[in-house]
């Protein structure tokens, strides 16, 4: 995972996949909290994720986004989609994304479809395999999102130039 580091956070936007209110039974009655998981991104191949928790729905959410910011990683778009296709699981969650065509669309559901939006990937088909619970799902699409590598990358990690793999 390349971590990244964004100095001017007005451009990361925030989107709410999921929300869990969670009941604590004591002898004095029920307390109810919520969980926020939140997705942010500038929509230009940056992408982080946040868990958020408190008594009140809106705090979940800016804290879940405060989290998100701390963890962002660099994910290569290129013409609206990702380099290749790839699976990748993370519990009971798998993932599978392929790239499409210009003009093909989103076609993910879910906690997919708002990670891969906020990563700015507009073409792209997407399946999830197994468990449907969002915080796996998530995790699991951002780290199939950050195990891509685009073709600079992998030429640079056998040492050679991208002139040389053009020319011949």
């Amino acid at each position: 995972m390349n971590k990244v580091k964004i100095n001017s956070e007005s451009e990361l936007k925030d989107k709410l996949v999921a929300i869990n209110r969670v009941t604590k039974v004591t002898k004095g009655g029920r307390t109810f909290t919520f969980a926020a998981i939140v997705v942010v991104g500038d929509g230009k191949g940056v992408i982080g994720w946040g868990l958020g928790k408190a008594g009140e729905v809106t705090a979940a959410i800016q804290k879940g986004t405060e989290a998100a910011k701390k963890n962002l990683v660099k994910v290569p778009v290129i013409n609206g989609t990702i380099p290749h296709e790839i699976e990748v699981s993370y519990g009971g969650a798998k993932v599978f994304l392929k790239p499409a065509a210009p003009g093909t669309g989103m076609v993910a559901g879910g906690a997919m479809r708002a990670v891969l939006e906020s990563a700015g990937v507009n073409d792209v088909l997407a399946k999830s395999k197994g468990s449907s619970n969002p915080h796996n799902l998530v995790k699991a699409t951002i780290k199939a999102l950050s195990e891509v590598r685009d073709a600079y990358t992998v030429a640079g990690e056998r040492g050679i130039s991208m002139n040389k793999v053009f020319r011949g």
